[in-house]
């Protein structure tokens, strides 16, 4: 929906929609986070049906998503510019002080507290593994400056996370996105991702439930997809890479983040690494299946030279290169 559609009867609808306390408090909620049915429920303090009839109202009118994740629906407040917009202005003029919407926060603290506790399991049981994963390669913040670096400070409209985990790359760029998104099939690491966005205020991403084989987004409606230590555990990273590139816009960009090959086969019979890192040609060669352009290749190398390297490859949708002969030929010749 966009300007050119939301005449006078639809912009009435809209407003009617949002007209009501109870909804008003749902936006109010959404826009701090994603919230399921039980979720708005304990913070309402209204019935099930109650709280789904609002719910469905809000979605008819466009002020709000519904995605599934499993048994469980989530609800966020719309993506859409000019919807969306009009969602936002109301709240932007609402009263927080009123005393039911800070109770309708206070709520809220408690059921991200709960989130946080439960993510906070979750790392205890892994901590372990993951930190002696990462003691075999670069700092994390140099990979993050290396990143910050390679898609430089230009804003962008909607960012991808593939195999989000924790959710820090979706952290990490987002003064530079206005929406973005993170896919993971493992619900623990969804619950830490939300954890920590809610941590941060992160407002303009949500993390969603999905298998990169077949990863529920519209296509070619993004401007950057990440990947980010994702790859070395899959059985066939060619298909991951070519169904991520299905939701680049043209003249996206990808932005891969794994290791260069190495021997450490203890990764393999201990933390289910089924590739043990990946070489320049063979990642050109998954990229141009996939319709896309190898730009740059970056490594950090770790101080043991016993350990791991870290990868970084950058790719581009060429459809708006094609126009431009002299353009892609920079490009090639930087690779």
């Amino acid at each position: 929906m966009d300007k050119r559609d939301l005449n006078l009867d639809l912009m009435v609808d809209t407003l009617k929609a949002a007209a009501e306390p109870s909804r008003l408090r749902i936006l109010a909620l959404l826009s701090r986070g994603d919230l399921t049915v039980s979720d708005l429920t304990s913070i309402l303090g209204q019935s099930q049906p109650r709280v789904s009839r609002h719910l469905k109202l809000l979605f008819e009118a466009s002020l709000i998503n519904r995605y599934q994740e499993g048994s469980w629906a989530y609800f966020r407040l719309a993506d859409s510019l000019i919807v969306g917009d009009i969602a936002r202005s109301l709240l932007d003029r609402l009263d927080f002080s009123d005393p039911l919407l800070e109770r309708d926060l206070e709520r809220l603290s408690s059921v991200k507290l709960q989130r946080r506790e439960r993510a906070a399991a979750y790392f205890s049981a892994n901590a372990t593994s993951w930190d002696m994963i990462r003691s075999l390669h670069a700092p994390d913040g140099a990979v993050e400056a290396a990143l910050l670096k390679i898609v430089g400070r230009k804003p962008f409209q909607a960012m991808l996370d593939v195999g989000t985990g924790t959710g820090r790359l979706l952290e990490l760029f987002s003064p530079l996105y206005i929406r973005g998104v993170g896919i993971d099939i493992n619900r623990d690491m969804l619950t830490v991702a939300r954890s920590n966005l809610d941590r941060d205020g992160i407002t303009n991403a949500q993390v969603r439930h999905g298998d990169v084989y077949s990863l529920p987004v519209d296509r070619e409606s993004f401007d950057l997809v990440t990947v980010h230590q994702v790859l070395h555990f899959l059985d066939n990273p060619a298909e991951a890479i070519r169904e991520a590139a299905r939701a680049l816009r043209a003249g996206g960009r990808m932005l891969i983040v794994d290791f260069a090959p190495h021997e450490l086969e203890f990764l393999r019979d201990n933390h289910a690494h089924m590739r043990l890192g990946f070489s320049d040609a063979q990642m050109r060669e998954w990229l141009t299946e996939a319709g896309l352009m190898l730009e740059e290749s970056t490594e950090l190398e770790p101080k043991d030279k016993n350990k791991l390297t870290v990868k970084l490859w950058l790719a581009r949708d060429p459809r708006l290169l094609i126009a431009d002969p002299d353009l892609t030929s920079r490009v090639t010749e930087s690779v």
